[in-house]
């Protein structure tokens, strides 16, 4: 069952000692944070708003993930079709300086051999200071289409909905609305400190959750060497 935002909102009432919103206002404070809370989460994990999306390329080798995301997680393979499509070759990251100095001219429409654009990408370069997009190898030519996943922007939520991000982030969020809602009052004795507890639990919950996923994740058994094959 999905966490709705008036839960978080009534447990951040209730720590506040304020239940019928009179110092802190439900709509114009509250659930405004709440929708600041899950955007910083996004911020912090991107993989907390992850999104998987059959994008159509352009033309050549520079590519951009779809409106309304924040950066590129990973491409996973071409697709058949943008829609309803079957899956076909997997793509794999590449060191953009591999390329450069093996096929400089790879960014060329007109470049022959294996670099020479055509409608199967077998690679993708992506750079951390350019999240919002990424190159193919080879360049496109022709209709292409790739199945990526990327971190979108979390939907903004109203008082009578429920959170765009997986409940898991539930407390971390409330955490975050205390950390706003005494910051407002932060001129008072004691607030200061309370915010900043709640702002350190709140990136905490968050942080620590990337953590225990690095250490959970099924990748990690792939760090350990195959047996010799015919032994288990």
């Amino acid at each position: 069952m999905s966490v709705t935002v008036q839960s978080v909102v009534d447990r951040a009432q209730t720590v506040l000692q304020d239940t019928t919103g009179v110092r802190w206002p439900v709509v114009a404070e509250l659930v405004l944070w709440v929708n600041d809370a899950q955007r910083e989460v996004a911020l912090l994990k991107p993989d907390a708003s992850a999104t998987n999306s059959t994008i159509t390329l352009v033309t050549g080798t520079k590519q951009s993930i779809p409106t309304g995301g924040n950066r590129l997680l990973k491409v996973v393979r071409n697709m058949s079709a943008a829609s309803n499509g079957t899956g076909k070759r997997a793509v794999r990251v590449v060191d953009r300086e591999v390329l450069d100095a093996q096929t400089p001219d790879w960014h060329d429409p007109t470049v022959a051999g294996d670099a020479a654009h055509t409608a199967i990408v077998k690679h993708y370069i992506y750079d951390e200071a350019n999240p919002r997009n990424f190159y193919v190898y080879p360049g496109v030519a022709g209709s292409s289409f790739l199945e990526i996943i990327f971190s979108s922007n979390p939907v903004a939520v109203a008082q009578g909905g429920t959170l765009s991000i997986p409940d898991i982030y539930a407390n971390a969020i409330m955490n975050y609305v205390l950390y706003m809602a005494y910051m407002k009052d932060a001129e008072y004795a004691g607030n200061a400190q309370r915010a900043s507890s709640h702002y350190q639990l709140f990136t905490a919950s968050v942080t620590g959750k990337g953590q225990l996923d690095a250490v959970s994740s099924p990748n990690t058994d792939q760090r350990q060497p195959l047996p010799p094959m015919g032994r288990s």
